[in-house]
């Protein structure tokens, strides 16, 4: 199955720093950042994690639940959860899913079918393409998806930025133009006629085109 936005998220059962997880489940009513890792004990992997843990403030006020995925087992993360403690300050405080049968890392389409059934011998070039970040939404649909290279440190001020985007977008009729932050001026959508328009803001907007209507961002 191939994945894109839109597409409902896979369910799972999996085991995690933080026991067996249903994903749905775990889910529940909120919304949901997974973001995946090649390997234990890699470096730019082990600065991601740690950073997610100081950040993790950000993601609860947002009602966004965090859960990691690395494809080892847990003994592996448990020892690793040390070292990221370590060199970033803060402790793992989200879970930590061990992929040891690369499952979840095939049905979210960043292995292989033919990778095979285990992660003993894999190295991290071998599982290179478990890099994906996926903000889920609480109706489990996937509402972004975001790849990066091993050699790249993901951008988490980015996920925020992008998760804020989601959330906006899935309660208003609004789109957000490029670098946009939260509290700036957004674009109604080109499926909002000017005459619903103008019942959803009444004080008008900004039209430097007529395809691109400009507003306040809406408040909830």
């Amino acid at each position: 199955m191939t994945l894109s936005i839109g597409s409902t998220a896979p369910d799972f059962e999996q085991d995690s720093t933080a026991g067996r997880i249903r994903f749905h489940d775990y889910i529940g009513d909120s919304w949901c950042i997974l973001f995946s890792h090649p390997k234990d004990f890699t470096p730019v992997c082990t600065t991601e994690l740690g950073t997610v843990a100081g950040m993790k403030p950000e993601f609860d006020r947002r009602n966004a639940k965090l859960i990691g995925l690395s494809v080892d087992g847990v003994a592996d993360h448990e020892g690793w959860s040390k070292d990221i403690e370590d060199v970033t300050g803060h402790a793992l405080n989200y879970p930590l899913l061990a992929d040891t049968d690369l499952s979840v890392a095939k049905i979210y389409n960043m292995l292989p079918a033919g990778a095979g059934d285990t992660s003993e011998g894999r190295t991290p070039v071998d599982n290179a393409t478990v890099r994906t970040v996926y903000v889920i939404g609480p109706d489990k649909q996937i509402k972004a998806m975001v790849s990066y290279p091993m050699s790249t440190g993901r951008n988490f001020d980015e996920i925020l930025r992008l998760l804020d985007s989601c959330q906006l977008t899935a309660s208003h009729k609004v789109a957000t133009p490029a670098n946009w932050q939260s509290g700036e001026d957004v674009i109604i959508v080109p499926a909002v006629k000017d005459d619903e328009a103008k019942e959803r803001f009444p004080g008008g907007w900004k039209a430097p085109k007529p395809y691109l209507r400009i507003v306040p961002q809406p408040s909830d």
